[in-house]
């Protein structure tokens, strides 16, 4: 397929094939650098801290948790869909670009599945510490029992909850591992003893023929029309917990888009938290060039603008609906005893993302890890917004009351980040976290040197800035001749 020579390069550095399987599996194959470490001992400190506080709910009940009669849901639903809303654009950047066709996909695809994946364990612990008997977890499946005709409350959105997000999470998984199978096969292929038996099991059995290929496109093409659909539809059940009840400011058809633009505007925020810090200490920085920055913020400042348009939508709802509690609960919202979390939401999640107008800045890699950042602490701020603010002061004034997080609440929380990035630590050191088959099928038309081939050709030549990201080409010159216009 040609691509145009002006077009942004995707694989910069020029390197040959053997060299990108070279540079992607150094860290499957060689031993954990000192960054790796690091990174892994903060991780797995954070996992001790969620395996003691969840441990301890779970063994006295979420009355270790700051919740009373007012607040019964505060960081634990705020927090559970924050981790679902970072599942959604693992998802999106590799089903719905695949089917457009985009091929910058392809070198972060890897790290953004697993990405979902991971958030999404994070999510569903958090079922499980408040269900308060986890034990009993089964009783949310519609499982055949011994009672006869007792089943599930199929009306209840939680139960619509317990579906959405373990079929997200079952094609999602299905998804990730079919993607890795060629690359799997290909560490395999360069292992000895123990190391080349589990990359040999796990790789079932994959030899790369005209065959496989052609199934593996097929499988691939299949999970992404499945789990396109479902990037839109298990964030907009999750809302539905909310917007299904008559409680002010969660009672609103807005909820769906203004949820999903929530979820992938966080959860590429999350990437890109990522993949700068993988870029960085994995040496990748010719498959994840400033240009996948650059188109990433690009996306994070639409769907940041979206969000931004949904929350003055929400005010002039308010206003104009005329129903004296929903003008209240937004105007407590704003100068209420919670005013700091919501100009704290406002400022990270509408003004900050505009900045990216500025091409300076969006293709700043440190100004990007500083927003990836801000991004996730405002979304978070979100859902404790809509959660808390409405239910600390509900219709009757005398049971209004302030939710204050204990050392459980914060634990857990914190925890769960923990437990989030040490799974992914453990991911990138006995996982390909660049998808090298498929980074290796833009060699032809995409990368450096074959934009240097085509404007051979064309009797140019050609200039790439790493710098800014941009292409530039220095001068027309016909070869031929020897003529060179400027």
């Amino acid at each position: 397929m040609h691509e145009s020579i002006i077009r942004t390069p995707l694989v910069t550095g020029n390197p040959s094939l053997h060299d990108i399987t070279e540079d992607i599996s150094r860290p499957v194959e060689g031993k954990p650098t000192k960054a790796w470490w690091i990174g892994f001992i903060f991780s797995f400190l954070g996992l001790c801290l969620w395996l003691y506080s969840a441990g301890y709910t779970m063994t006295v009940g979420i009355g270790a948790w700051g919740l009373n009669k007012t607040v019964g849901w505060a960081w634990d639903i705020t927090t559970f869909v924050w981790w679902v809303g970072i599942g959604h654009a693992g998802t999106l950047i590799s089903a719905i670009l695949l089917l457009f066709r985009q091929n910058w996909r392809n070198s972060i695809n890897r790290s953004a599945e697993a990405m979902t994946l991971f958030a999404v364990i994070c999510a569903i612990t958090y079922i499980f510490t408040h269900m308060g008997r986890p034990w009993l977890f089964y009783w949310a499946l519609p499982l055949p029992n011994q009672y006869g005709s007792l089943w599930v409350n199929f009306n209840s959105p939680l139960v619509w909850d317990v579906f959405a997000i373990s079929t997200y999470f079952s094609v999602s998984l299905l998804f990730w591992y079919i993607g890795l199978l060629p690359d799997i096969a290909t560490i395999r292929d360069r292992a000895k003893g123990v190391a080349k038996k589990v990359y040999g099991f796990l790789s079932f059995g994959w030899t790369g023929s005209a065959r496989s290929w052609v199934r593996f496109e097929a499988v691939s093409l299949i999970l992404s029309g499945l789990a396109t659909p479902l990037v839109l539809s298990v964030h907009t059940v999750v809302s539905m917990d909310f917007a299904t009840s008559l409680i002010p400011g969660w009672h609103a058809t807005l909820f769906p888009p203004y949820f999903v633009a929530g979820a992938i505007f966080s959860g590429f925020a999350m990437v890109q938290t990522l993949l700068l810090v993988a870029r960085k200490a994995m040496r990748l920085e010719n498959y994840i060039t400033l240009y996948h920055i650059e188109l990433m913020n690009i996306i994070i400042m639409v769907t940041g603008s979206i969000v931004g348009a949904a929350y003055l939508t929400e005010l002039f709802i308010a206003w104009y609906s005329g129903v004296e509690y929903e003008q209240y609960l937004f105007l407590n919202r704003v100068s209420g005893p919670y005013w700091w979390a919501y100009w704290i939401m406002m400022t990270c999640n509408v003004i900050s993302p505009q900045l990216m107008w500025f091409k300076k800045l969006r293709t700043s890699l440190a100004f990007t890890f500083f927003i990836s950042i801000v991004v996730n602490i405002g979304m978070w701020f979100e859902r404790f917004v809509i959660i808390v603010t409405s239910l600390h002061r509900d219709f009757l004034p005398s049971s209004w009351a302030m939710f204050h997080p204990t050392f459980y609440d914060v634990g857990v929380f914190v925890g769960s980040i923990g437990v989030f990035f040490t799974l992914f630590m453990l991911f990138i050191k006995f996982l390909p976290g660049v998808a090298m088959a498929e980074v290796k099928l833009l060699l032809r038309n995409s990368s450096e040197a074959a934009k240097k081939r085509m404007a051979a050709k064309e009797g140019k030549t050609y200039q790439f800035s790493p710098e800014t990201g941009g292409v530039v080409i220095a001068a027309t010159t016909n070869v031929r001749k020897g003529e060179n216009h400027e």
